[in-house]
This record gives C-alpha cells, structure tokens and sequence, in this order.
C-alpha cells in the first residue's frame, strides 16, 4: 500500500524537483523502495540509500542498475545513520520523515552527517496551517498512522528542520493534489549552520 503510494503522480513530480538537485557524497534517509533512484543526476557521485525495511531495499537494489550514478543501499534508521561525522555534501529526504520514530533525531543525524554548508533537499508532507485541517489531522492521525506504516499527517516539518539546526533559503509550501488532511508539503532546501 505504501509502496504503492509512493508512485502517485503528484508524489513523482515533487521527486523531479527535488532529487536532481543533489550533489557530491548524497545520504538519502529512507530510500524505500528506491522510487528517487532515477532522478538523481551526475552531480551526485555517490548515493547512500538507507532504509530500515530490508523488503524495500530488495526493490531498491533493481532500480539501481538504472541509476546514472552509484548507489550503495545500507539496512539502517535515519535516527542512527552509519557515517563519520561532516562526509557527506547533501542529504535527500522525500515523504520520509512522517514516519520516522524520531524526526527530531534524524534531522540531529543529518545535521551530523552534513559537511558545513551542506544541503538538505526535502519534499515532505505535515502539519497544515488551517485550523480545520489541523484538527482533522489530529483525528485521523492514529488510525492513519496504523494503516500507513507509522505516518505521522501532522508534524510541523519546517519547524522540526529549523529545530535542528538548518536555515531554510528556498521553501514552497501548500497543499498538493489529494485530500487536504494529507497532502499539505514542504517542499525545497536546508542548509547545515
């Protein structure tokens, strides 16, 4: 079902926008079933797709062989990445920190992780800035958080990235096309401080 979601149109052209953008040694948190893997250009050199889910890494490892880039796949959480302090130059996350334990420690990991003056590319989906649909959020968030692999519809994704530590030059919010209780995105860049 996840997997499946994770091929909707509107979800692919958040991809488009984002994934491109990455460069140098690239740590993707989440990489899933691998659905970012085709977008990367050779501006990236290396890419370092992390996911807890060995299920998913399986169909990740298909999709690399069409990749324009390297690709290297590791079973490990975003809150606990594998890598030496300031190695990479960008991190990708895309609609994976709703359902991350912790966003707060994944984003502190990412931040670690990061060289000084490293990106963070991001196209993430949260909390909405309507009342109405907050509290909607909030309702459903339980029952949709137990059909959807643990996502979370209402964390404040700017708030959580700015918390750990990046500044935000480039920022597109609003609601993508879907029902509202789960479409509101945050979608662009953070820069380590």
């Amino acid at each position: 079902l996840i997997d499946a979601a994770m091929r909707l149109p509107v979800i692919t052209r958040y991809r488009q926008q984002v994934v491109p953008q990455a460069f140098g040694e690239v740590v993707e948190i989440g990489v899933g079933a691998g659905h970012n893997l085709p977008f990367y250009s050779s501006g990236a050199r290396v890419v370092h797709g992390i996911d807890p889910c060995v299920e998913l890494l399986e169909r990740a490892l298909h999709r690399t062989a069409s990749c324009a880039v390297q690709v290297e796949l590791r079973e490990a959480h975003a809150e606990q990445l594998p890598f030496d302090d300031a190695t990479m130059h960008c991190a990708v996350s895309t609609f994976t920190l709703c359902s991350v334990v912790s966003p707060e420690r994944a984003l502190s990991e990412v931040r670690r992780v990061l060289r000084p003056g490293g990106r963070l590319l991001f196209a993430e989906h949260g909390l909405a800035p309507h009342a109405g649909v907050q509290h909607r959020q909030r309702r459903y968030r339980r029952i949709w958080s137990a059909l959807a692999g643990g996502c979370t519809l209402d964390r404040p994704i700017e708030q959580l990235i700015r918390e750990a530590g990046f500044e935000i030059p480039n920022l597109a919010k609003g609601y993508a096309r879907g029902p509202r209780v789960l479409s509101y995105v945050y979608a662009g860049e953070a820069v380590a401080r």
